[in-house]
């Protein structure tokens, strides 16, 4: 990510947290300003041109989007435009981004990050549906049903709303990639980090609460807890926070003493 990138990035993310109102309607219709956006070459590329006026790429979005979204949406677009991007690419993006914490803002109460991680699972258990996903051909608002489908009754609106929106915007991304940079997007807005956490059996809750207090301790944060359990691991538990590995699982402790007894 370019440092114009970057700033502009964090303007428009004040912007949403400065706003009110913020719910899922607005969150859908940012969804859909970066479809309209991603599919529209001329149009993404005159609001992102740094060398417009500020005043006339706000005209843009007024033009194209003003009658059709919420005035909070239109106010946050414009915000974005209006800060100077590394590419248009990058600007379809950061709305994207906008999208996915202004859905966490409007459903403070959801488990939204546990909902994607199991719906990520979901999909890395079934390699049809992700390739289905992620396939280039099919209609978009297909997949977005076919999300729908899946997950309707096990997920809230707010997660259901983002998976069904980044399927039908994959722009060369895999599924899961795009889970978990919404996890991480989600867990940020909320102010603490995910954790992912191998066992060989599932953790009780006293388990999980102690462990979630010491990552917490760790890392200075609150800490998101998604734990996946795979029998590889023997015993103990693998962590994975960001780009941090913590193993202290049996198996690994097991393959250090065999390759030192290997010489």
């Amino acid at each position: 990510m370019g440092s114009a990138t970057s700033q502009a990035l964090a303007a428009a993310t004040t912007g949403l947290e400065s706003a009110t109102g913020i719910d899922l309607t607005v969150a859908g219709e940012l969804f859909a300003a970066a479809r309209a956006l991603d599919g529209s070459p001329q149009l993404s590329g005159a609001v992102a041109d740094p060398a417009a006026a500020q005043a006339a790429r706000a005209k843009v979005v007024a033009d194209v989007f003003g009658r059709a979204l919420g005035a909070t949406t239109v106010s946050l677009l414009t915000t974005a435009v209006q800060q100077r991007w590394s590419s248009a690419a990058d600007l379809v993006d950061g709305i994207e981004e906008l999208a996915v914490r202004a859905a966490s803002i409007a459903s403070p109460d959801d488990d939204v990050e546990g909902e994607l991680f199991e719906f990520s699972r979901i999909v890395a258990a079934n390699p049809d549906l992700e390739l289905a996903l992620g396939s280039r051909l099919g209609e978009a608002s297909a997949k977005g049903q076919l999300v729908g489908a899946l997950i309707e009754g096990r997920a809230s609106e707010a997660t259901t709303l983002i998976v069904s929106s980044l399927v039908q915007q994959p722009r060369e991304r895999r599924v899961r990639a795009l889970l978990d940079r919404a996890m991480a997007l989600v867990s940020d807005q909320r102010g603490r980090s995910v954790a992912t956490v191998f066992v060989a059996a599932p953790l009780s809750a006293a388990q999980q609460t102690r462990l979630t207090d010491a990552l917490s301790r760790k890392y200075g944060t609150k800490i998101s807890l998604n734990t996946v359990v795979d029998t590889s691991v023997v015993g103990g538990v693998r962590v994975k926070v960001a780009d941090d590995l913590i193993d202290a699982s049996v198996s690994t402790r097991l393959a250090d003493l065999r390759q030192s007894l290997a010489g």
